[in-house]
């Protein structure tokens, strides 16, 4: 691999998507950010904020901005999606044909597309078979990386270059860059997390002790983990940084926003009203709907997610669906050690 720096493209105006691009052009990287916003676009390039999703932090100078998907890809060795599920795949589409074989191309994105139950890698690997992919995860709010707090995050990619690549890009003296090869247990953990953010969040509301939150926070890592290994993934993989690490984080921080929409909707308000509200991409309401789908196909036990599920579509009250989950049968404490009968 090359000693030069590769080039970048980031797709996403969000807040995530800006802190990654302003890091790759911190670490000297020809970086362009892409949103489909005109307005935004020339509103950045004016002020080097991105003063919708991260307004008070400036931007690295050399860092470019751009509605123009063919010129924001075309050239770019390693692009970063960051596209919110709902469009991840009609925006990769719209990529297809700009886009050069075996270009490296990394998910940025937390969620499972609504219909299909195919995470974003899937979705990659779907439209541009031929591609060089990884999917990039972890513990990362993205105002705290603005802030240049120390932070960590997870490239997960089977291409030993494609990794070393988004290091090259990345690392920087507060933001150290792991590796793992468990694609699906990286990029699950980043979806299934985003659940139990919205359940913290809404026992907050409801003033629980630390008790409560330590135990749903220990069930909540037992119960993705023992999904995602239904599904193929490594369970050491949520010992990690992209699962009990990233799982701490967003479901401990008024910072994520699926923990402010379970804030919200632990205060009684309506969920139509908070996500009409909500600035950004709350993943978790989608992820409860496909999670808990998907666990009855395949007969998961995930009582959290059935008790969100009763509670946010089917409008039962919090204190009875929190009551029934209390008076379940017994379970083993850690996961994978005792047989659950």
């Amino acid at each position: 691999m090359s000693v030069s720096k590769p080039r970048v493209a980031v797709l996403g105006g969000g807040s995530f998507g800006t802190v990654i691009a302003n890091l790759a052009a911190s670490n000297g990287c020809h970086t362009t950010q892409w949103l489909r916003d005109a307005e935004l676009v020339a509103e950045m390039q004016a002020t080097h904020q991105n003063t919708r999703y991260l307004k008070g932090f400036d931007l690295h100078p050399t860092l470019a901005f751009s509605s123009d998907l063919a010129q924001s890809v075309g050239q770019a060795d390693l692009v970063f999606v960051a596209i919110p599920s709902k469009a991840f795949r009609q925006v990769v589409q719209n990529a297809k044909p700009y886009l050069q074989t075996k270009q490296m191309l990394v998910s940025m994105t937390k969620g499972i597309e609504a219909g299909t139950f195919s995470l974003m890698s899937q979705i990659l690997r779907e439209e541009v078979p031929n591609a060089r992919l990884g999917v990039l995860s972890g513990p990362n709010l993205a105002k705290e990386i603005a802030a240049k707090m120390p932070a960590g995050t997870v490239i997960a990619s089977l291409d030993p270059d494609l990794r070393a690549t988004v290091h090259q890009a990345l690392a920087c003296p507060y933001f150290r860059v792991f590796a793992n090869t468990d694609i699906y247990g990286v990029e699950l953990s980043g979806a299934l997390k985003n659940i139990y953010a919205i359940a913290t969040g809404m026992a907050q509301a409801n003033k629980v002790g630390e008790n409560t939150r330590s135990m749903l926070l220990t069930r909540a890592l037992a119960e993705m983990s023992r999904f995602a290994v239904q599904l193929g993934a490594n369970p050491l993989t949520f010992l990690g940084l992209a699962g009990v690490g990233d799982l701490f984080a967003t479901c401990s921080s008024p910072l994520s926003r699926n923990y402010q929409v379970g804030f919200a909707l632990g205060s009684g308000k309506k969920l139509a009203d908070i996500i009409a509200d909500l600035e950004q991409t709350a993943e978790g309401i989608n992820t409860i709907q496909q999670v808990k789908q998907q666990a009855d196909k395949l007969g998961v036990y995930m009582p959290i997610v059935s008790g969100l599920y009763d509670i946010i579509f089917n409008e039962q009250p919090i204190i009875d669906v929190a009551a029934k989950m209390m008076n379940s049968g017994q379970r083993s404490d850690v996961e994978f050690v005792l047989p659950n009968r």
